[in-house]
């Protein structure tokens, strides 16, 4: 079959294979037909080396598709059933997922270091134990959740990761209280969705902060008050909080400089969400006094923050509701065979989302 391996990790450009099999199926096993897949900044993340992923790999994990085959044990799935690739599944069973943090569940982890696909040459490596840039995947049932029948795959897709990441962290993790200020900086899909979220919760002033023109226009439409570029941030604190400071501030870069950035436009006593998934050589730096004289909140977000099932259905019915907006939000498009181009795109932070339509 066919499928976009990354060879060395560094490397910029993925290879579109068609000597690739999806390997590992067997008892408690699911093979999916992938339909569509969401092109993530955390993909180049893992393809750069920022993300620690072993390979040669597939990247992808923003799946979605139809089951081809279920594995014996397997009762809740069948042949045909359409489902969303879920890249951490909760166990049920660990303390994590006792105390309702699903979300922290190490179970999906364990998948990542056991080869997913195979070619003549070797082994391959599928991205967060899934690699949804090929036509199948072969992972645990528990990765694959059922979707109802009118939601699109490519929409399903982005309900896999970015949507559920951005909308949970306002939602679940900030709780962003009604008529409050926010501040959002990275406006890409997980961005946007996050932005959506503030909107949902009532936020009477919500800022998106960006470099790229393209994504502070679109912020405006997705339910920003204002967007500014990264330089007109200090005057936005200024003119929407008279200096003091947003209540909410959430970081969707994943990079020490913009957390830090992030943290001195909180105010005294408000809340930094640290959304953006970033390398771990790379260090915040805070000092003692300000941590203790200041009382900010530092929330890290994980995947939405919340238990993930249950935060793809309540996405669902926002979007039949047309309470959130998920199909604007895919702005390119494309077949697997232009995949290196869909890369070269988001690598200038021009595009939300890319679908890839495999």
């Amino acid at each position: 079959m066919r499928a976009a391996v990354l060879h060395e990790i560094g490397q910029e450009k993925l290879e579109v294979l068609d000597d690739v099999e999806a390997v590992g199926f067997g008892p408690g096993r699911v093979r999916i037909r992938v339909r569509a897949t969401g092109l993530c900044h955390s993909d180049l993340s893992a393809m750069a080396g920022v993300l620690p992923q072993p390979a040669p790999f597939v990247p992808g994990h923003e799946g979605a598709g139809e089951i081809l085959e279920v594995g014996e044990g397997v009762s809740h799935l069948k042949a045909g059933d359409r489902v969303v690739v879920c890249w951490l599944p909760a166990c049920g069973a660990c303390p994590a997922c006792k105390r309702g943090q699903t979300e922290l569940c190490l179970a999906g982890f364990m998948n990542a270091g056991t080869p997913n696909f195979r070619r003549p040459g070797g082994d391959v490596f599928g991205f967060a134990g899934t690699g949804t840039f090929t036509e199948e995947v072969v992972v645990d049932a528990g990765c694959a959740v059922p979707i109802p029948d009118d939601v699109p795959f490519d929409i399903a897709a982005l309900i896999g990761c970015g949507v559920t990441t951005g909308l949970g962290a306002a939602l679940n993790t900030a709780d962003v209280e009604a008529g409050s200020s926010v501040a959002v900086i990275g406006c890409g899909g997980v961005g946007i969705s996050a932005i959506q979220g503030a909107r949902l919760k009532g936020a009477a002033e919500i800022v998106a902060v960006d470099p790229v023109a393209s994504r502070r226009e679109a912020a405006l439409e997705f339910g920003a008050t204002r967007a500014v570029s990264p330089d007109e941030l200090a005057d936005a604190k200024q003119q929407v909080t008279a200096g003091e400071g947003f209540d909410y501030v959430f970081e969707v870069v994943g990079k020490s400089a913009t957390a830090r950035t992030a943290y001195e436009t909180t105010r005294r006593g408000g809340t930094l969400v640290v959304v953006g998934a970033g390398a771990m050589d790379d260090f915040l730096q805070l000092n003692m006094f300000e941590l203790f004289f200041d009382e900010k909140r530092i929330l890290p977000s994980m995947y939405g923050g919340g238990d993930v099932l249950r935060s793809y259905e309540r996405t669902i019915a926002l979007w039949r509701a047309g309470r959130v907006d998920l199909d604007r939000l895919i702005t390119h498009r494309v077949p697997l065979s232009e995949i290196n181009e869909a890369l070269d795109q988001m690598r200038t932070g021009a595009s939300l989302r890319t679908c890839i339509e495999i």
